[in-house]
């Protein structure tokens, strides 16, 4: 009886099942499957077992793609996040015109097309004519090849993810800090508080919750970086990564894999095993949020 008075409803949720499994599900599953074969996309797949996982691990493109990846997780998100925070600290004390004005010109990037944002960049990177040179040289400094230098291209890359993604984080952090109680900042002035104790013992505790988020966000993005290396180093599926692999990521040597070599097995067991790594630090990180908040 209480499935048939329940069954109307389970039927208006029948077009988005079939849409989730048929977009969402299907190609999960059957990736996965993929991943035990040798297929280039033309003949038919040959089961190899576990030996599509055994080459990846064992590759030295993945092993400098993991190592560049590791070094850019761990300056770009805390160096990201720090920034996106100075801005919503610095926006949330303008009112009106003035804090939509600067609200919008920090959230330009976000919205702009990233061919477009690399162009801009590579044009500021330019060794020659660039911005970014014309500047160091006014100073006495030698031209810095940013995008072929591979002491440098790497950090190269950090600034502009920085510059592109701290609007978005910057917005969701301002929405964490107008619901702050503004009594909560008087009365810790009345305590003698000064700005920076402040922001530790009110504005942080208080807006935790969004900065969870944020930081998690900011960990998928990053172990998903492929479009703005992509682009600054002119990569084809052939041909990626830039000078001596300075710019070797997971996501771009899966995208070579499969599409530059034809070895779709390959291509989806490296897609797998980079989501477990996204799953492991996600979980790792609301783990520790909750044992914060139980302890």
């Amino acid at each position: 009886m209480r499935l048939t008075k329940s069954l109307p409803n389970f039927m208006m949720l029948t077009p988005f099942m079939l849409l989730f499994g048929a977009f969402f599900l299907y190609p999960i599953l059957s990736g996965f499957g993929y991943s035990f074969f040798d297929w280039d996309g033309i003949h038919e797949p040959a089961f190899v077992g576990l030996k599509n996982y055994e080459m990846i691990l064992n590759a030295r493109s993945s092993r400098i793609a993991a190592t560049n990846l590791l070094t850019y997780v761990m300056i770009t998100v805390p160096l990201g996040v720090s920034v996106a925070f100075g801005l919503a600290l610095l926006v949330d004390h303008f009112q009106g015109f003035w804090a939509r004005f600067f609200r919008s010109v920090y959230f330009v990037p976000v919205v702009m097309p990233l061919f477009l944002a690399a162009t801009i960049w590579r044009w500021i990177y330019a060794p020659n004519f660039g911005v970014l040179n014309l500047i160091l040289g006014w100073f006495g400094f030698e031209n810095v090849r940013f995008l072929t230098d591979p002491d440098v291209m790497l950090y190269s890359l950090i600034g502009v993810d920085v510059w592109v993604s701290a609007g978005f984080n910057m917005v969701i952090l301002l929405a964490g800090l107008k619901d702050i109680p503004r009594h909560y900042y008087e009365a810790a002035r009345l305590d003698g508080a000064n700005k920076l104790q402040e922001i530790r013992y009110v504005t942080l505790p208080m807006i935790r919750p969004v900065m969870i988020f944020v930081v998690t966000y900011s960990f998928i993005s990053a172990l998903q970086v492929f479009d703005i290396p992509w682009l600054l180093t002119g990569s084809s599926f052939l041909d990626y990564g830039g000078r001596r692999d300075a710019l070797l990521f997971p996501v771009m040597d899966m995208m070579g894999r499969g599409f530059g070599r034809l070895g779709f097995g390959q291509a989806a067991a490296y897609g797998f095993l980079l989501t477990l790594v996204i799953v492991a630090i996600t979980a790792t990180i609301f783990a520790f949020q909750r044992k914060k908040e139980n302890g």
